[in-house]
């Protein structure tokens, strides 16, 4: 059975990384966009992160601009804007897709293992998929659902 940790993704300067380096920890996976009505979400994730971080949490932020073109910007840009609205602290990938022919591998397999109301499309920005310490899906939020909601699934797996 493939876990998370079998992945490789690419950071902000295009360089490979192998995501062996999150084994063991809770993991939120989250695509996103500065441009979106929901970019407001970053918030609530900063506060998890920071409530959470030291006891074995990670949020992964995905920008995509597949949903009608809602995270302009070169990845400095959108560093910048996260940095000065909502102040995260949470790593920064490049940006992906996460539907269609040109979709990340890492995004075919999370849809794969936890279907949303789309089936295995990414409805809209900030879906987001939870992973335990063990690398595998558990829980996959929409993306209306606010960081708030994902609390008490958090702390099940911490």
């Amino acid at each position: 059975m493939t876990k998370i940790y079998d992945f490789s993704i690419f950071d902000q300067n295009n360089r490979s990384i192998s995501l062996e380096i999150y084994k063991g920890n809770v993991l939120l996976i989250v695509n996103t966009a500065t441009g979106c009505g929901l970019t407001p979400q970053y918030k609530g994730l900063q506060h998890l992160y920071t409530r959470y971080q030291n006891q074995g949490f990670e949020i992964l932020d995905f920008p995509c601009n597949q949903f009608m073109g809602q995270a302009p910007g070169t990845a400095e840009e959108i560093n910048r804007f996260c940095s000065l609205h909502y102040q995260t602290t949470f790593p920064r990938f490049a940006k992906v897709k996460v539907n269609g022919k040109e979709a990340d591998p890492l995004y075919i397999w999370l849809k794969e293992q936890q279907a949303g109301p789309l089936g295995k499309r990414i409805e809209w920005n900030f879906t987001k998929f939870l992973i335990n310490r063990e690398g595998q899906v558990v829980k996959r939020f929409s993306s209306k659902a606010e960081p708030k909601e994902i609390e008490e699934s958090l702390q099940k797996l911490l």
